[in-house]
């Protein structure tokens, strides 16, 4: 009798949680989309299209920055990478920030003094623009889309938790409604759109993320040193939790290796993400964009640090193995722990912490996925269509017209893929996305500012051989063949494959085995991450292809005139757009 009285008791209560979680969910989602509309009546033209015409401040930037910037792999992957790996995890956060430094001192004034749209723009400045608006726009649209897929599969797990569904399904669907929201958001709003749901969302962000990192430490008396101890002695590994070799250097020489890629992945490719260039061209000078860098590093670098905390909040009230059972790629640490703090699962404190702290890491990941895809989409638009197919002759409503179409097809093409990369920590796919920016972009974009004797061979030598080597060195990784992060199908497997794979023989659902392709092959480059091969591959091509190709004296010249204009504006801003 009073066992079902329980029930009568626990269901309603279970029902109204949900109901609450899912309200807060709904209210902010459509408060981004009516930002979106609201931007829309005041978005005229490719400028305001893809640039919101320069209209926004250095502050105002410098927090969209850091809104497209602290995204589903800043706030899910990398607490989650240090709640299960403790020390090594943290190095994640470290990568993310001195990058940074990096674009503000190379890249941020001089690009925007020099482009006007894309990237493609400096290139063109200077070399041929045909082959260079092609070679930067096919790369533009594939570092997008590895992007998106992060961003893609991090949804897909808040919504997994939010709405308390699991499965293949519930997540297919969920990368599905989340790539339709975001090809609403571009095709609506455009750039200002984006802009301003990026502004608020970091706004919510920062928010939420002190709130929990406040209540962790009032947990321990604001004492670091008991959060550090409580959470090595919960994730079971005791004091190792707190020393490096819990993911990097714990089996084998190519682990070290690994960190060492992952870190000059991250490092050299944030000055070369499109997504982050193309934020330098919506404020007016060269001057701002300089400044944006300096208060995106300033709000990106606080955040990093309460990350640490809540990596280690969630390994200590949470536990370890009750975020690996839930999700083995560690992707729900964040909400787990908001859930904790609120009085756990099933309460209405925790339900409304789950929910706002969801919502806000969902409605984030929205604006960063819409500011994925209009990037790509104005390079498709501005550079492959407007640029290279009409040669220029393309009006300015036909460009708009392409860009919108070339957004859907991108997003479908995301969905696809991020279905399929499902089960990926988020944090790492957005590692690979940086190892192919600085592969391909990077050598380019330098080269180009900096070096008087490159050319157009060497720039497109540069470009496509290092997205070759970066996504064809990902394609032979342990990501694909015998590593350890993804899933197969239980029932496929024979029992030695399976016990090798570590999924149970009995089991019918999808477990937790090794490899994107297969968990039995071993993979012919031990390196998950490419970096430390596929950009040197890059910069040696770029300056093999400059110094060995041909060109005739007509072209040297014209071109070493094209760079000195070049170097003043880029120095000076001045005719700057």
């Amino acid at each position: 009798m009073n066992h079902h009285l329980l029930l009568a008791a626990t269901e309603p209560a279970k029902s109204t949680n949900k109901a609450l979680t899912v309200g807060m969910f709904v209210v902010l989602v459509l408060a981004t989309l009516g930002i979106t509309f609201w931007a829309r009546r005041s978005t005229r033209g490719t400028g305001g299209f893809y640039t919101a015409s320069g209209e926004f401040n250095a502050l105002q930037n410098g927090i969209a920055i850091s809104g497209d910037y602290l995204s589903a792999a800043s706030f899910l992957g990398i607490a989650g990478i240090i709640a299960l790996s403790g020390y090594d995890g943290f190095l994640y956060s470290i990568g993310f920030l001195v990058a940074w430094l990096v674009a503000l001192l190379l890249v941020a004034e001089l690009l925007r003094n020099t482009g006007r749209f894309t990237m493609a723009d400096v290139l063109a400045a200077r070399l041929r623009n045909g082959p260079m608006r092609t070679a930067a726009g096919v790369s533009t649209i594939v570092v997008s889309i590895f992007y998106l897929i992060a961003q893609m599969v991090g949804a897909s797990t808040i919504v997994g938790q939010l709405l308390g569904v699991t499965g293949a399904g519930a997540q297919i669907w969920t990368i599905v409604g989340v790539g339709a929201l975001m090809i609403v958001y571009v095709v609506v709003g455009g750039m200002k759109g984006t802009t301003w749901v990026q502004i608020v969302k970091a706004g919510l962000l920062i928010a939420g993320t002190l709130t929990m990192t406040v209540w962790v430490l009032a947990k321990y008396g604001f004492n670091v040193s008991h959060l550090l101890g409580d959470a090595a002695a919960q994730s079971g590994k005791k004091d190792a939790f707190l020393q490096p070799g819990q993911k990097y250097g714990a089996t084998d020489g190519w682990s070290k290796l690994d960190l060492i890629s992952l870190g000059v992945a991250l490092v050299l490719g944030t000055a070369a993400l499109p997504h982050v260039l193309v934020r330098f061209y919506t404020v007016p000078t060269g001057r701002d964009a300089r400044k944006s860098v300096n208060w995106a590093i300033g709000i990106i670098g606080v955040f990093y640090l309460m990350t640490l905390v809540l990596g280690f909040g969630a390994a200590a009230i949470v536990h370890t193995a009750v975020i690996k059972e839930k999700d083995p790629s560690g992707n729900t640490a964040a909400t787990l722990l908001a859930e904790h703090l609120g009085g756990g699962a099933g309460t209405t404190g925790g339900s409304m912490m789950l929910a706002f702290v969801a919502a806000v890491a969902f409605a984030t990941i929205l604006a960063v996925v819409a500011g994925l895809t209009l990037t790509s989409s104005s390079s498709f638009a501005h550079d492959l269509y407007a640029n290279v197919i009409k040669k220029g002759k393309a009006t300015e409503r036909q460009e708009l017209f392409t860009a919108k179409i070339a957004s859907v097809a991108i997003g479908a093409v995301a969905i696809v893929l991020s279905i399929l990369a499902r089960e990926q920590n988020v944090a790492f796919l957005v590692a690979l996305a940086f190892a192919i920016a600085a592969s391909a972009n990077l050598p380019a974009i330098l080269f180009t500012l900096f070096w008087k004797r490159f050319t157009t061979f060497g720039a497109k030598c540069g470009i496509y051989t290092g997205l070759i080597a970066s996504v064809g060195l990902v394609l032979l990784s342990p990501i694909c063949w015998g590593g350890a992060t993804s899933t197969v199908h239980a029932a496929k497997l024979s029992a030695k494959q399976a016990a090798d794979c570590g999924v149970p023989v009995q089991s019918k659902e999808v477990g937790n085995a090794t490899a994107l392709f297969s968990c039995t092959a071993k993979a012919p480059v031990p390196l998950q991450n490419p970096g430390l091969i596929s950009i040197p591959v890059g910069f040696v091509a770029a300056i093999a292809g400059t110094l060995l190709g041909g060109r005739r004296r007509d072209e040297e010249q014209q071109e070493a005139e094209t760079y000195e204009a070049l170097e003043v504006r880029a120095l000076t801003g001045v005719g700057a757009v």
